[in-house]
């Protein structure tokens, strides 16, 4: 399983891009919990545990779309997700 750690996120941008994903996409804890984050509830549950007491914890990120991957990749090292046209 190829998988990203995700760090600094926009969560109000997170859930946009989440809801533009085309496949699954898997929130892994360092505890090994995992959240579907195409499921609304999950995505709550998710968040919720990733800002734990208010400190943002390591989690990882795993897309079963290469495209997805390639969004959520690019959201992570640019705070954005959308392309830009130069």
């Amino acid at each position: 399983m190829k998988a990203f750690v995700m760090h600094d996120i926009d969560v109000q941008t997170l859930m946009k891009a989440l809801d533009e994903c085309k496949g699954n996409v898997y929130l892994i804890t360092d505890e090994n919990d995992r959240y579907n984050l195409k499921s609304k509830l999950s995505q709550m549950t998710g968040i919720m545990k990733l800002i734990e007491g208010g400190i943002v914890c390591n989690a990882k990120i795993y897309c079963s779309d290469p495209d997805d991957e390639a969004m959520l990749f690019r959201l992570n090292l640019f705070g954005t997700f959308e392309e830009i046209d130069e």
